[in-house]
């Protein structure tokens, strides 16, 4: 992730997507983030993002 200002850029699922970060408070380069309509919402430390990330792969896997 790259923060200038209020906006990042963030990877998601590959992709970079411009994100604001207006309502969230402390997210750093590099932290996983929830993300909606474009927002970032809620800091999410490394274990439960990766297990929300298996999750999401898991119920999206044909």
């Amino acid at each position: 992730m790259e923060i200038k200002g209020e906006t990042a850029t963030a990877d998601v699922a590959g992709t970079r997507k411009e994100i604001s970060l207006r309502l969230l408070d402390g997210a750093g380069v590099g932290d996983f983030v929830i993300i909606h309509a474009g927002f970032a919402i809620e800091k999410l430390d490394t274990a439960r993002a990766l297990e929300t990330l298996k999750l999401i792969e898991e119920i999206t896997r044909p």
